[in-house]
């Protein structure tokens, strides 16, 4: 079955979250792989406690914030390094099945687009230095309504801009979390498990688990 919009997250779907620790690895250091994911985690956990606060905050400043958390926690990480790792992400590595599963699903002829917790300045730059701007139509950044994910509003940006019911919309997220969030709220939703992750929220689950994003340019 295909649907009239392909709609992905970003960070962890998209583009790997871990590459700019990676390109420092050797300066970083033995710990390098615990660091990025405590970063990640940060970044999120930041993000949840303030929508449940009711406070909003650009995602950029809870990625600087979560970066200076892992320094504090690994003192063995020279927080020279600090500039080098927030530089390198706005210029995340995409997956590699990325560029053809989103031009293939172009090519059926159905909308291509982004729904993301990143700023929009975070977002424009990763696009554009994944040269993934001339396929993807439509960026959506939760800044326009001020809340993170898993807020309502922020899946309804979607079907609001592009006057489609959410059963019309197929959402693929490698964070659980968010397809739970998608899944209520009615999008056909897409788990992408590069992690071979045990599942969560089985009261919403996906429609389909995938280990990548390969299978989806077949419209499946």
């Amino acid at each position: 079955m295909s649907y009239a919009a392909y709609v992905f997250d970003a960070y962890g779907t998209l583009f790997d979250v871990h590459a700019a620790v990676r390109r420092h690895a050797e300066a970083i250091g033995p710990d390098g792989q615990a660091f990025s994911e405590l970063w990640r985690a940060k970044q999120l956990e930041y993000s949840w406690v303030r929508s449940l606060m009711g406070v909003y905050v650009d995602f950029w400043e809870l990625t600087e914030q979560s970066l200076d958390h892992a320094f504090q926690r690994f003192p063995s990480a020279d927080p020279k390094l600090k500039k080098p790792l927030l530089d390198a992400y706005w210029a995340l590595d995409c997956y590699p099945e990325v560029p053809a599963v989103l031009k293939g699903l172009k090519e059926r002829g159905a909308r291509i687009a982004i729904l993301s917790n990143g700023s929009p300045a975070m977002l424009a730059s990763a696009v554009k230095n994944a040269a993934l701007d001339i396929i993807i139509d439509d960026v959506f950044s939760v800044d326009a309504v001020k809340a993170f994910k898993t807020a309502p509003a922020v899946y309804d940006l979607v079907t609001t801009s592009y006057r489609l019911y959410p059963q019309a919309v197929s959402f693929q997220s490698s964070n659980r979390w968010d397809v739970a969030g998608a899944t209520k709220f009615g999008f056909r939703t897409v788990w992408i498990n590069r992690a071979d992750s045990p599942d969560e929220y089985k009261d919403y689950g996906p429609s389909l688990i995938l280990p990548s994003l390969e299978s989806l340019q077949f419209g499946i």
